[in-house]
């Protein structure tokens, strides 16, 4: 398990990803869109209940049909419960879920006819998915009711369903035939409609479906009789029936957890790729109301366990919305359960690996706070219980695969205090073991998830010693391991995962100068974090890196002289930042960014000869600057460094030829004495040194930064 913040922040060390992708032709994160009038939100619910509960027939599951393969559930569907908007435009999840929507669903009735929401929603879909199908459930009213003088008033489609749209999403004048269901009569006939609406989804025949409700239907029957014949038992029953319940309630007992093995397995699996919050929260809270109705010392193992799990999971998801106090506390509670476990049962490498994970994101919350003492007994703690789970199974490859990630952990702190060149030989250990463990299974994603980990981390360390030529190989790697585990799963990590891996990449080819491709890098990343602030806003972890993508943006923006195009993404990202900052002001990462955002606001305002304007944000810059306690407080001096040369050349600009050169001083003593420099870094120092008209140093480190390819201007 690598720490934050590392390319992939979603889901914990060990953890079998279920795929977004519902058939296999694409990465659809829902099966299909309803769409409909809130006066129809009764039949709206029963439908959407009714389609999620619905299970395929096994004789047809896995079928190619023209619609892909046959999944088992037709799960999920997108219902928007929401309010309307008040705007005239429809709300981005809305867009974003009819974008990412196989199927579209329209409940069609008069007040769906009149509905411009109702209207706009299928007009979006067919303009995104204009090969996307269309499906037309009538509740009530008469189709094409309104091409007949005086009926108008009992049409049930809406415009945009009557009418056919081209390749380009463009509406055109030529008449639509949407396939249709009838659900306006109850009883029979609605279920006839239903599974006529099911079996065009699936792609197969009308009766393939019904003779499986035929079957069901029979079989229902057998069961009515045999509950009968039971009846008739009853009696004799009764005098086994105290040695019976006792039996049930164990019976009853396995099955409650079973269920919730369910919930925290499968279905947590099924509700990660497609990142939405509110779900995940969900299945933790309902697992901990079943077991806060029981003592805890009376737990049997496998509920112990049950409950940390759904501890951890409530953590993650309050850690994921800024919440890293609740976080910390879930978390600690979750590791007593599994501290209890191990106690146990000290020789299962199961429990200690469950116990190694809260120990893993507690050490985690900690660095992000700049804690750093207890993040790093944390993350020593982390490692020896790795290494016990290695020597208790050493056959095990998720065990070996957590060793590996501890052992990733420490290149990480060997990089942190400026050991790179130990840094560089622990990454490529760590890389070597996840290359031929990912070559030896190439279908095994968590192989594949660990190798990028491993590249990413790797690449920083080619990127310290100014070896870009390596690192930005090694990171072209990454990203293309990265988009093909996209497009095979559409699991929303691997977007998340984009976003720095993009980000950083921007970074290498923008020290070497190259403004176009780091200009298109960027870009990339902003638009990834576009997609995934859409699909879930109250992620903070997706606003984190929406905030620094477009930080980084506005900054190569501002260098190619397209000041207005800056000022935008630089706006952007500070809000979502300050934002950040309410939920939860003890996040160093969080704090960095905000003295980023004052530092370039102050060249936004150099650049458009407001120094008096610039005065201000700089003296903000170095105020925040101050406070930052971060996990590299070497990063953190030279960032101090670099508010310091800030205000300095404004007051250079405003005449403050003293006040410039105190400011210029206070920079240089800001950075630390005697360790390794970045190459960004170094160009900060040596920009320092020639304005304290130290030359000749200054000459010598631009020399060094020159032999390296370092091409970036230090503004």
């Amino acid at each position: 398990m690598t720490i934050f913040p590392r390319p992939s922040e979603w889901a914990r060390s060990g953890t079998q990803h279920a795929a977004a992708t519902l058939f296999a032709g694409g990465p659809q994160h829902y099966f299909a869109f309803l769409s409909y009038s809130h006066r129809d939100a009764a039949m709206a619910s029963w439908l959407h209940d009714s389609l999620e509960k619905y299970r395929v027939p096994m004789h047809l599951v896995g079928r190619v049909t023209d619609e892909g393969s046959v999944p088992r559930r037709l799960t999920p569907i997108f219902r928007d419960v929401g309010e309307l908007p008040a705007s005239g435009d429809l709300g981005h999840e809305i867009k974003s879920a009819l974008a990412v929507s196989r199927f579209l669903i329209v409940l069609c009735s008069r007040s769906a006819a009149s509905s411009r929401w109702t209207n706009a929603e299928i007009e979006a879909f067919k303009r995104a998915r204009p090969d996307g199908c269309v499906f037309a459930v009538i509740v009530d009213g008469e189709p094409f009711a309104s091409d007949v003088p005086g009926r108008e008033a009992e049409e049930c489609l809406p415009r945009a369903l009557r009418y056919k749209y081209d390749r380009r999403g463009r509406a055109t004048q030529k008449r639509a035939e949407p396939l249709a269901a009838d659900l306006r009569e109850p009883g029979e006939a609605r279920r006839l409609g239903f599974l006529k609406l099911v079996a065009g989804m699936l792609g197969v025949g009308l009766d393939d479906l019904v003779q499986r409700e035929a079957v069901r239907r029979h079989r229902h029957m057998a069961a009515v009789a045999g509950a009968s014949l039971l009846g008739m038992l009853v009696a004799s029953a009764l005098a086994l029936a105290a040695f019976q319940g006792r039996e049930e309630a164990r019976d009853q007992r396995r099955e409650a957890e079973s269920l919730v093995a369910f919930m925290l397995g499968d279905l947590k699996d099924k509700l990660e790729p497609i990142g939405r919050l509110d779900a995940l929260d969900g299945v933790g809270s309902r697992v901990l109301a079943y077991y806060s109705q029981q003592n805890t010392s009376g737990l049997s193992d496998s509920a112990l366990l049950q409950r940390s799990q759904a501890l951890s999971l409530t953590a993650e998801v309050a850690s994921l919305r800024g919440d890293l106090a609740t976080a910390q506390r879930l978390y600690g509670e979750a590791m007593d359960g599994t501290a209890e476990a191990i106690r146990r049962d000290p020789r299962d490498p199961q429990r200690l690996f469950e116990h190694a994970q809260n120990v893993f994101w507690t050490a985690d919350i900690s660095r992000q706070q700049g804690q750093h003492a207890h993040a790093e007994a944390g993350m020593r703690e982390y490692k020896g219980l790795a290494d016990r789970m290695v020597a208790l199974d050493p056959n095990n490859m998720k065990w070996r695969m957590e060793q590996q990630s501890a052992d990733s952990n420490l290149g990480i702190m060997l990089l942190e205090r400026r050991k790179f060149a130990e840094a560089i030989d622990q990454f490529s250990r760590s890389l070597a073991t996840m290359e031929a463990l990912a070559t030896a299974d190439p279908s095994n994603t968590d192989y594949q998830v660990a190798r990028t980990e491993s590249q990413s981390w790797l690449a920083d360390a080619k990127t310290a010693t100014g070896q870009f030529s390596e690192a930005i190989a090694i990171r072209q790697q990454l990203l293309a391991g990265l988009q093909q585990l996209l497009d095979r799963t559409g699991d929303v990590v691997y977007r998340q995962k984009l976003i720095p891996a993009e980000r950083l990449l921007a970074e290498l080819y923008q020290q070497q100068g190259d403004a176009a491709k780091a200009l298109a890098h960027f870009h990339a990343a902003a638009d990834h974090s576009s997609r995934l602030m859409a699909l879930e806003p109250g992620n903070s972890r997706w606003r984190y890196f929406s905030a620094r993508a477009r930080l980084n943006l506005a900054g190569m923006l501002l260098e190619q002289g397209q000041r207005d195009a800056a000022a935008r993404e630089a706006h952007s990202a500070c809000n979502v930042t300050a934002r950040l900052l309410e939920t939860d002001a003890s996040v160093q990462l969080w704090r960095a960014d905000m003295r980023d955002c004052w530092q370039m606001r102050t060249r936004l305002m150099l650049a458009a000869g407001d120094a008096v304007g610039a005065k201000v944000f700089a003296e903000r810059a170095l105020e925040t600057a101050r406070s930052v306690r971060s996990t590299d407080p070497v990063r953190d001096r030279h960032a101090l460094a670099k508010s310091y040369r800030l205000l300095g050349d404004i007051r250079q600009r405003l005449g403050d030829k003293a006040g410039a050169q105190a400011a210029w001083g206070a920079a240089l003593s800001a950075l630390p004495v005697g360790v390794a420099e970045w190459p960004r870094e170094m160009a900060e120092h040596a920009a320092i040194l020639q304005r304290l008209g130290r030359a000749g140093e200054a000459q010598a480190l631009a020399r060094r930064l020159a032999n390296i390819g370092f091409k970036q201007k230090i503004v």
